[in-house]
Order: C-alpha cells, then sequence, then structure tokens
C-alpha cells in the first residue's frame, strides 16, 4: 500500500526525469497531424529522442513503474511505426523548436513563444469536378457554368486556374481541360513554381522542369506522381497545403486542402474565387438551387433549346452510380445528373474520386458526405445543392 500511496509523491523527492521526459515528447507531438505526408518521420523522431531520454534516466529512475511503463510504451509506438532505433531525434528544446519551411511546426513555435496554449491549425476544403461541381471552402456545394478561365483560388501564398469548356452542344455544362497552379514565393522555402495540366498532358514536374522548391533535403515543395499521366499530388509543407489533381475520361478535376488563416491572407482585389465565395449568381446551373434535369436521356428544355439524347436513361444512370458510390449523397446525384446530360461514363468515374479526395483531405470526418436532408430532394441550406422532386421521386422508383 505505502508504494502505491507514495508512487506520485515519491518522484517529486527523486532525480528521475522521466515526467521531463514524457512532457518534452508531448510536446514534439502535439502539432503533428497524422494526414501530413511527414507524420512519421517527425513522430518517429519524437520517439527517438524519448527514448533517449528514458536511457539517461535508466539508473536513478529503476524503480519507477512510471518509467518502466514508458519504456514498453515507446517500444511498442516504434514498432507500430517501423521507426528505425537510429536516425535524427527532435530538438532537446522543444519551446525553441522553428522550422520556417513547415507549417504545422511553425505554428507550435510561434504559439510557444507567446505562452499561450497549443492550438492546431484549421484546415479547409475545396474541390471541383464533374460538370462543373464545386465544394467550396465553406461546404457549399453548387453546379456552375463558368466557361472559361476562372480563379478557385487567389491569395498571398498561392493561386489556382481552371479552365472550362462546354461539354454537350447546346447545354450550359461544362468541365475543367486545363489547370494552372501558382506557388508565390515564401522566404527562404521556395521560390515561384508554376504547374500546369491539360487534356492528355498531366506532367509530373513544374513547368520548369523541377519536382520540388527551395532546398532539396528539406522537401518544402515537391510533386508526387501517384498513377502516370493521370494522378499526381502536390504537397506544400511551408503552407501546409496538399493539392490532388486528377484526368479522368477528357477532363480533369481538382481537390485542396489549406490551412483557414491562410485562405483568407488576399486582398480586395483578389474576392473573386470560386473556392472562397461560390460561383456568381449568373453563372449557376442550379438555378436558385434546383437544376434543369435530364430525364429518361433527355434534358429538359432552356430556353427552347434542345439538347442532344444521352445514352443512358435515368434508372440506367442511377445503376451505373450505384455500382461506384453506395452511399446516396451529393456526389451519387451529381454522377447521376454527369451521365444523364454527357452520356459519359468517365464521369461517373469523376465523381468517385471527388468522394476519394474529400476523405483523404476533408479534415471533418463527419462532413465529408453531404446528405439529401428530405425525400423530397433538399440537400441542405445555403445552396449547398436541390434536386428537383421529380429525380428523387424517378431514383426511388427505380430501387423500388
Amino acid at each position: 500500500c505505502c508504494l502505491f500511496l507514495c508512487l506520485g509523491d515519491c518522484q517529486l523527492h527523486t532525480s528521475c526525469g522521466i515526467q521531463k521526459c514524457t512532457t518534452d515528447f508531448v510536446s514534439f507531438t502535439s502539432h503533428l497531424n497524422a494526414a501530413l505526408e511527414d507524420f512519421d518521420l517527425e513522430f518517429c523522431k519524437a520517439l527517438r529522442a524519448y527514448s533517449a531520454c528514458t536511457y539517461r534516466n535508466s539508473k536513478v529512475c529503476r524503480g519507477n513503474l512510471v518509467y518502466h511503463s514508458a519504456v514498453l510504451g515507446i517500444g511498442d509506438l516504434m514498432t507500430q511505426r517501423n521507426c528505425t532505433k537510429d536516425g535524427p531525434t527532435s530538438s532537446t528544446n522543444p519551446e525553441m523548436t522553428h522550422d520556417p519551411c513547415n507549417y504545422s511546426g511553425h505554428t507550435e513555435a510561434r504559439e510557444h513563444q507567446g505562452g499561450e496554449k497549443t492550438l492546431l491549425p484549421t484546415y479547409l476544403f475545396c474541390g471541383l469536378f464533374g460538370d462543373p461541381h464545386l465544394r467550396t471552402f465553406k461546404d457549399h456545394f453548387q453546379t456552375c457554368q463558368v466557361e472559361g478561365a476562372w480563379p478557385l483560388i487567389d491569395n498571398n501564398y498561392l493561386s489556382v486556374q481552371v479552365t472550362n469548356v462546354p461539354v454537350v452542344p447546346g447545354s450550359s455544362a461544362t468541365a475543367t481541360n486545363k489547370i494552372t497552379v501558382i506557388f508565390k514565393p515564401y522566404q527562404d522555402c521556395t521560390d515561384q513554381k508554376v504547374y500546369q495540366a491539360v487534356t492528355d498532358d498531366l506532367p509530373a514536374a513544374f513547368v520548369d522542369g523541377t519536382t520540388g522548391g527551395g532546398d532539396g533535403n528539406a522537401r518544402s515543395l515537391h510533386i508526387v506522381e501517384k498513377v502516370s499521366g493521370k494522378y499526381i499530388e502536390m504537397h506544400a509543407r511551408y503552407i501546409g497545403t496538399t493539392v490532388h489533381i486528377r484526368q479522368l475520361g477528357h477532363y480533369l478535376t481538382l481537390a485542396i486542402r489549406m490551412p483557414q488563416e491562410l485562405v483568407v491572407a488576399y486582398e480586395e482585389s483578389q474576392d473573386l474565387q470560386l473556392c472562397v465565395n461560390g460561383c456568381p449568381s449568373s453563372e449557376r446551373i442550379d438555378d436558385g438551387g434546383h437544376l434543369p434535369l435530364p430525364v429518361l436521356g433527355k434534358l429538359l428544355p432552356q430556353g427552347g433549346t434542345a439538347h442532344p439524347r444521352s445514352l443512358y436513361t435515368l434508372e440506367t444512370a442511377t445503376t451505373k452510380c450505384h455500382e461506384k458510390m453506395q452511399v446516396k449523397d451529393i456526389y451519387f446525384y451529381s454522377c447521376v445528373f454527369d451521365l444523364l446530360t454527357t452520356g459519359d461514363a468517365n464521369f461517373t468515374a469523376a465523381a468517385h474520386s471527388a468522394l476519394q479526395d474529400v476523405e483523404a483531405l476533408h479534415p471533418r470526418k463527419e462532413h465529408w458526405h453531404i446528405f439529401p436532408r428530405s425525400r423530397g430532394g433538399a440537400l441542405g441550406r445555403d445552396s449547398k445543392l436541390f434536386f428537383s422532386l421529380g429525380l428523387v421521386c424517378l431514383i426511388l422508383v427505380a430501387f423500388l
């Protein structure tokens, strides 16, 4: 009994430093985000520093149960994360750690220096795919025309512009065939880097032929080719930003995750950003939240203009989309709309991949899916997108 009664108090009267070792480990790892690419590298560095600290205290902590528990826990974590015993370790003074080319580390250092409680940065998500369908940083979902070149993002750190072309003659629907991404110069982390993708040319390098920016060892900005000519990722560690670009069929899709404080860092003259403010009302296809939906293989006439017949009926389009997406959320309904509009099955893969990008990049799992609010077809407030009662009823009939 005396051992357990004394355990917490005894540590105060011995030279065992396990509490300091543990506190340092928490400081090393509290700012890390498992969704970021360098998580395992930084976590292993922290574990090695923790292990080295326990080793230095092995003699004075010999009879301390907390010490022995920590040693066992470190071993288990190193095995789970495939950490090597030899390698770099985190700084022994985490309060002074400052890596200007690591956004999360920079935030952590600033907060420590200010003596305030550490807070994880808030990340936002934006995506564009299909006819095109836009998911803004505010999680509003819109379907727009936006033919020609339009800015998705234009702030002090990053610019993203897309070019959209008509998909079906006589229809207002468009899709993206060109994406330009400009990473603006930032301290010693990177000089300006421009990336450009067009249909059938999705390079794994910037326009200057390089695959990264800044010091090659720091890898503060780099491109990763996931599928040759079809899927690349850009990781900008210095601004905590990840960009996914894919080609599906003849068109491109884009998804981006960026810290909120950087998203809002722009001048008044840069307010035309689709990811920030959505599409102008004059460019919305979902007029007032309701799409002019194609039904049974034909687009409903708009302004007296007849549109060509799609290869899909509502029933076959619904079945096709259901093969890729079991959950009937906004991505499922967007897939149905795109198939009926274009007859191009590649739009099914585009909707499915767009949802995969959401799951990979969107910081809040409970917001991954946007569901119909009622069986009448409303899909949430704030113009997140509404489908006509007729479409939803026909889809329900198709599954009965």
